[in-house]
């Protein structure tokens, strides 16, 4: 209560305030037959007995008469309700404050909605009256603990490991590869800036500095258009060290989470487990499993390899060809023919991968159109491969490794939410499992273009040290010193080793990516002139709220979110700019005949 008037906050005032004449200031949340109205402010609610003597009838009348979310400053005395009133639910319940004196200090029009956390409405009507909205209990908690995590992480970064906090230039330059990046105009023609989707360049520049250790709560751009649950502007805790290794990030990280960690969350072991690329994919068919629950996939090729069923024969002639299956515990019983053919399916858009399913009858027996195919020998190591027990319904797909794999991945995510639909409890919703991934690709063909290559993770990470010399004679076969922290299925952090030397960078980009090595000259030169070895990550604050806060969306844990459409619904951004404003940027806008006559109109 420093610097402000009022005595108290209205989630205060306790049973040994008693006696005590306090002043609060907050929002009307209720009022009941004027008897009395419940004040609310951001850290709780009091009631206020409005008073019924004649002595104050001025008072009755302001407060009886005051709208709902209006704002007032009450004054008054603390005193403990009557035997049998108190409200258990609220930790104020156990006292009331008899209000003395009153004033509105604005009064509230009618509401677009109630500011009650269980009232429903729609996000877009939230989003249109987000300051209403922020008045919630629930997302006056998530951001005060966003702010209470952010602090503690300044604290240990800073003041326990001599971190340097800098803030770099938002007005930037297009980078090659990577996502696309917004524009902005300049007043020299035909010349643009770039919003950096990171601080990449600039926190590479910093260890060239001599800067030793970096960090920054950095806002970063990516125009990536509609995309459900992304912003076109977010927030990641940015950091770089010099003379570092991959070890020594993922120990910083592990450190700096468990030190933040919010208590009433419960405390996070480390070390965090660690699994290569390679085997995420061929265990959880991705590369961000969620490691809560099980169904891992399973290889099941040297089961069928010796029987005549055409198409695993045909798969397993391939020179990835594989067979895998997951099994799903109890799907019988939760799941119905619906559910499986919709799975079934999912694999068929999405993958272009057929599924076969098998299911396991009580009495012990396979039920499906392939163990017609097989003998007793094979039926009977394919029940303890998978470890099927009754009831049990495995989905099986054959084919290319990383196909089959992806395709099962997301089928053993569709049929966990399904179980869960269904009543099973699958994942504990109060786990956190962090988990490493390591040892990624360094290119990856371009979906576009397959004979071309781009980079897995960025153009400035250094090829794992095992594998450099196949740089430059196969590069396809290259891992990265890249690493990717994983939360509950979540990506929450990526970061690598650096590319340090100049000769390298530069062959990395003309040769290997086909790139522009111009662009990056100042970024090449400066490698040419002492740069440390060095190395990094950033971890996505938004993501790592929203699921330690258990958000349903990252627009639940950012105070002013941009719709999924990247559109501001409460200042209508983007908006129009007259021609005479885009004159300076030597601008013309071509309008669409559609937008053109929508616009006259």
């Amino acid at each position: 209560n420093s610097f402000v008037p009022r005595t108290n906050t209205c989630g205060e005032l306790r049973s040994a305030h008693v006696g005590q004449k306090v002043t609060l200031y907050g929002w009307v949340q209720y009022q009941r037959q004027g008897l009395f109205l419940v004040l609310r402010d951001f850290q709780g609610l009091t009631q206020v007995i409005i008073p019924q003597d004649e002595a104050h009838s001025h008072v009755r009348e302001l407060l009886c008469s005051a709208p709902l979310e209006s704002v007032l400053r009450v004054t008054g005395t603390v005193s403990p309700r009557p035997r049998g009133q108190e409200n258990p639910k609220m930790p104020t319940g156990d006292i009331e404050v008899k209000a003395e004196t009153a004033e509105i200090l604005n009064s509230c029009k009618k509401l677009p909605f109630e500011i009650k956390d269980f009232t429903k409405k729609s996000e877009a009507l939230r989003m249109q009256y987000r300051y209403l909205d922020l008045r919630s209990a629930r997302l006056q908690s998530h951001l005060r603990l966003r702010s209470r995590l952010v602090m503690r992480m300044r604290e240990y970064l800073c003041n326990l490991h001599g971190f340097v906090d800098v803030e770099t230039p938002t007005l930037f330059k297009r980078t090659p590869g990577g996502a696309k990046e917004f524009l902005v105009p300049s007043r020299e023609a035909g010349k643009f800036y770039s919003l950096p989707q990171s601080p990449q360049q600039f926190k590479q520049l910093l260890m060239v500095g001599g800067l030793d250790r970096y960090f920054q709560v950095a806002r970063c751009y990516r125009d990536e258009g509609s995309r459900p649950d992304r912003q076109p502007e977010f927030t990641q805790i940015d950091i770089e060290m010099s003379f570092v290794d991959q070890a020594g990030i993922q120990k910083l990280i592990e450190g700096l989470l468990q030190h933040s960690w919010p208590e009433e969350r419960g405390s996070i072991m480390t070390p965090f487990p660690s699994m290569t690329y390679e085997e995420a994919l061929a265990e959880y068919g991705t590369d961000k499993p969620d490691t809560r629950f099980g169904m891992k996939i399973v290889d099941i090729s040297d089961v069928l390899r010796g029987s005549n069923i055409h198409f695993v024969q045909n798969a397993l002639s391939y020179p990835h060809g594989s067979i895998r299956a997951i099994c799903i515990p109890q799907g019988v019983r939760y799941l119905t023919n619906k559910d499986l053919e919709s799975l079934k399916e999912s694999a068929k858009s999405q993958f272009n991968q057929e599924i076969m399913e098998i299911i396991r009858r009580p009495d012990g027996s396979l039920k499906s159109l392939l163990t017609k195919l097989l003998g007793e020998k094979e039926k009977s190591e394919l029940i303890q491969a998978l470890n099927m027990q009754e009831d049990d319904v495995v989905l099986l797909a054959a084919g290319e490794h990383k196909q089959v794999c992806s395709a099962l991945g997301a089928l053993r995510l569709l049929s966990a939410n399904l179980l869960e639909a269904a009543g099973l409890a699958l994942r504990d919703p109060t786990a956190f499992h962090f988990l490493w991934v390591v040892d990624f690709p360094l290119f990856l063909p371009k979906a576009e273009n397959p004979t071309e290559l781009e980079s897995a993770h960025h153009p400035f990470t250094a090829p794992h040290p095992s594998d450099a010399s196949l740089l430059y004679s196969d590069p396809t076969k290259v891992r990265s010193q890249h690493y990717d922290l994983v939360l509950n299925g979540n990506e929450v952090g990526g970061g690598s080793i650096r590319i340090h030397s100049a000769e390298q960078q530069r062959f990395v980009l003309e040769k290997v990516l086909k790139e522009d090595s111009e662009v990056l000259s100042h970024l090449i030169e400066a490698l040419e002139l002492g740069a440390p070895p060095h190395g990094g990550i950033a971890l996505g604050l938004d993501r790592l709220i929203s699921l330690i806060v258990d958000a349903p969306s990252i627009r639940d844990v950012i105070a002013f979110p941009k719709s999924f459409r990247g559109r501001d619904l409460m200042g209508n951004a983007p908006d129009y700019v007259t021609p005479e404003e885009l004159e300076p940027y030597h601008i013309q806008v071509s309008w669409p005949l559609e937008e053109k006559e929508a616009k006259k109109n």
